[in-house]
């Protein structure tokens, strides 16, 4: 079953992966990267998701710093 919101998160996301099967279908996104220790990209800043270092870590680092 496809996403009936697929359209409209597609507005939103910023994930700058080419060929990512997930773009659009958040629930999956989330889903993927919760079980590799990651956050999808639409928590990133766009400067900052394009290193692909999506992981808990960098996210706290950039809540120290201020940037998120």
């Amino acid at each position: 079953m496809e996403c009936p919101n697929k359209e409209k998160n597609l507005n939103r996301c910023n994930c700058s992966y080419p060929s990512c099967s997930r773009k659009g279908l958040c629930c999956e996104c989330l889903h993927y990267h919760l079980r590799n220790r990651q956050l999808p990209a639409c928590c990133f800043p766009d400067d900052v998701e394009k290193t692909y270092d999506r992981s808990f870590e960098k996210f706290a680092e950039l809540v120290m710093k201020g940037k998120i």
